[in-house]
């Protein structure tokens, strides 16, 4: 990708004239933020910088909750992580789902919507992206999903970022 190493050193020269001007208590608060987000303080720190704004909610494809067929549960591990978030976490069905076997199968979703069809057009993706987000800015919305098909609904969303559902659900978060 040509210029890459140029935006790459003019990224990483910005956030080291940011983070020495940022006062200690701001810093104590974003890090007691990320802890409520279930996010590293790296990662929430990242989404920040490059949006300007705070997460206020997250959007899980029903693949990255590990439900994938009707009358499955939510695993224990998916269910304990999302019942300490403080956001919004809203579900996307993807088929054979529909919105209301995964509402079923984790009822700790505040919202669920059906998922772009992984091979449909960016304005496809775009339109059922949007109408997940609702009128919350999708610049404070982060997909966790679990294929890399769903990765690309990251930019018809225009989401704040996309985190693998692996790194979100594991030990380590980390902004892809």
């Amino acid at each position: 990708m040509t210029g890459l190493s140029w935006r790459s050193h003019c990224w990483k020269l910005a956030r080291a004239r940011l983070l020495p001007t940022l006062p200690i208590e701001v810093v104590r608060l974003r890090v007691r933020r990320a802890a409520e987000l279930g996010l590293d303080y790296k990662t929430y720190a990242g989404i920040r910088a490059s949006t300007g704004h705070d997460l206020v909610a997250f959007l899980f494809s029903s693949n990255a909750l590990r439900v994938l067929r009707k009358a499955q549960l939510l695993p224990v591990d998916r269910a304990s992580k999302l019942s300490t978030i403080q956001a919004g976490c809203i579900g996307l069905a993807s088929r054979p789902l529909t919105p209301a076997d995964l509402a079923l199968a984790a009822p700790i979703l505040s919202e669920v919507f059906a998922a772009p069809n992984h091979l449909s057009s960016f304005a496809e993706a775009r339109r059922a992206l949007r109408q997940a987000v609702g009128r919350r800015p999708s610049d404070t919305v982060v997909l966790v999903g679990d294929h890399s098909l769903e990765a690309e609904w990251c930019a018809a969303g225009r989401l704040a970022g996309y985190l693998s559902a692996d790194r979100y659900f594991g030990a380590e978060a980390k902004i892809l």
